[in-house]
C-alpha cells in the first residue's frame, strides 16, 4: 500500500496470489459498501499491468485512523458493539454469486496445518505456549457441531490490522481479500484478537451466538495464531505480538 497524496492510497500486489484478492475488491466492494454501518475501501480506479508491473492494481480512498492495539481499547465495550453491528450486517447480505470465502469451510479443513503449526510450536520452547492445552481447545472445537444453515456472506480476516478506529469507536474495516459465503464463526475472530474478557460477552451477545459457533470461532481464532506465531515470530512483531495474545486470550477462557 502507497499514500497517493492525501486523500489516496495505491495496492500494488507483491506476490501472486494478491491478485486475485484486488479484482474481487474490485467486483465486490462498490456491492457490499451501501449495505454496511462501517466505511469500507472505496475502489476508485483499477489499474491494469504496465511499465513492467505484471498485475492489476487498484487505487481506493484513503481512511483516516487508527489500528486499535488488544489490551489498549479506550472504550472496548463501544468497539465490540460496532464491531457487533458490522458482522450482523454483513452477515445480512443476500447479493448472490459470493465467492468461497478464505478459511470459510469447515473447521476440519483446518487440522493437518493448525497440529503441524502446535508441533513446530513444541520445538521453540522460548515461546512458552502449553502445546497440550491449545491442542485440547483446538481438539474442542472439531467435536463442535458444525454450521447446518445456508453459509453466509463473511468478511472472513478481522484482524486487529484490518480495523480503523477513532475516539473510541471503530470507524473502518479494510481489506476484504478473504471475503465471501462461509461459517459465520469464521468472523468471531476480534472476539479473541483483540477484545476483553468482558467487551467479548458484550459482542457474544449482541451477535446471540450459539455455544457450538462459540466454540468454532474460538478454534478458527487461535487455529489462525499458531499458525501465524511460528511464521511471523522473527519477521513481523505486530502479528506475532497479536498471535500470542490470542493463545493467551483462549487458554484463559478457559
Amino acid at each position: 500500500m502507497y499514500r497517493l497524496v492525501d486523500d489516496m492510497v495505491v495496492r500494488l500486489p507483491v506476490v501472486q496470489g494478491g491478485v486475485e484478492e484486488v479484482s474481487m475488491e474490485q467486483e465486490w466492494l462498490p456491492r457490499l459498501a451501501p449495505c454496511l454501518p462501517t466505511r469500507v475501501p472505496e475502489v476508485l480506479g483499477a489499474g491494469e499491468p504496465a511499465q513492467g508491473y505484471p498485475w492489476p492494481w487498484s487505487v481506493y480512498r484513503w481512511l483516516a485512523g487508527e489500528h486499535p492495539v488488544a489490551g489498549a481499547l479506550s472504550e472496548p465495550v463501544l468497539v465490540a458493539e460496532d464491531l457487533a453491528a458490522f458482522v450482523a450486517a454483513i452477515r445480512s447480505i443476500t447479493l448472490p454469486a459470493a465467492p468461497q470465502a478464505h478459511r470459510g469451510g469447515p473447521v476440519a479443513s483446518l487440522d493437518a496445518d493448525t497440529r503441524a503449526a502446535i508441533e513446530s510450536l513444541r520445538g521453540v520452547p522460548d515461546e512458552g505456549v502449553d502445546c497440550d492445552a491449545v491442542a485440547a481447545v483446538w481438539d474442542d472445537a472439531l467435536r463442535a457441531p458444525g454450521w447446518a444453515e445456508p453459509p453466509v456472506w463473511l468478511h472472513a480476516d478481522l484482524m486487529p490490522g484490518n480495523l480503523l478506529g477513532d475516539g473510541g469507536r471503530l470507524t473502518a474495516v479494510l481489506d476484504f481479500g478473504c471475503m465471501g459465503f462461509g461459517d459465520p464463526a469464521c468472523d468471531l475472530f476480534p472476539a479473541w484478537n483483540l477484545l476483553p474478557a468482558g467487551a467479548r460477552e458484550v459482542f457474544r451477545a449482541a451477535l446471540d451466538v450459539d455455544d457450538a459457533s462459540w466454540r468454532r470461532g474460538r478454534g478458527r481464532t487461535l487455529s489462525q495464531a499458531l499458525i501465524a506465531l511460528p511464521y511471523y515470530r522473527t519477521t513481523n512483531p505486530a502479528m506475532a505480538h497479536n498471535a500470542r495474545h490470542v493463545i493467551r486470550a483462549v487458554l484463559d477462557e478457559g
